[in-house]
């Protein structure tokens, strides 16, 4: 499965995006605008620099440039993750898309959403937690831990056919809409766990 980092300009995990570079996950690193300052810190030189470069306030030079005008109606992470598609990649991982300003933070979870409803399968990583996005029908399978916080929350009106097994507090069947504190904060308790969804796009939040 070919699988691209997108690197943004908010809070970058970079201990995260080292370990797994290392580990040889990702085929392709973009920055994305501000991104790059980010991974010139490590001494991670990117296989495409792309937006219109207004956080970072120059263009990158020895690397593989997509330029766009700041007057525009997608964002920098928007046309990254058309790049992502457009190149047949079957799977991103994006850092630098959340906290810092959160209207960046919102815009980016619609994004992903609607790239994983197109087929892509998409992940974020913060600082304490990474992002699962999970469409129906589909389920996510999570590795056995002593502990840790699962969120899920409906992205869409309505998900429904909701299953949450193997974590403190399960649901069977159930109906999440994007109006309700409902499915946060359950618990990992040490077995392996199982989210899956009938209709509807879930955002699951998961411990690094």
């Amino acid at each position: 499965m070919t699988t691209y980092a997108l690197v943004g300009a908010s809070d970058f995990n970079g201990a995260h995006f080292v370990a797994w570079d290392r580990e040889g996950a990702f085929d392709c690193v973009i920055a994305v605008d501000g991104g790059f300052a980010s991974l010139e810190a490590l001494g991670r030189v990117p296989d495409l620099a792309l937006g219109d470069f207004d956080s970072l306030s120059y263009v990158p030079e020895g690397v593989p440039v997509r330029r766009f005008p700041p007057e525009k109606d997608a964002s920098d992470m928007e046309l990254a993750l058309e790049e992502v598609v457009a190149r047949g990649a079957a799977a991103a991982v994006v850092y630098g898309a959340l906290g810092g300003r959160l209207d960046h933070t919102l815009a980016n979870l619609s994004l992903l959403a609607s790239f994983a409803e197109r087929g892509l399968d998409v992940v974020a990583v913060g600082e304490r937690e990474r992002i699962a996005l999970l469409v129906g029908p589909g389920e996510l399978l999570i590795e056995a831990a002593d502990g840790g916080i699962v969120s899920v929350f409906s992205l869409t009106d309505a998900s429904t056919g909701v299953v949450e097994e193997g974590l403190k507090y399960g649901l069977d069947g159930a109906t999440l809409t994007n109006r309700t504190s409902w499915g946060l904060s359950n618990e990992l308790v040490g077995t392996a766990a199982r989210i899956s969804v009938e209709s509807g796009t879930l955002a699951v939040f998961l411990p690094l």
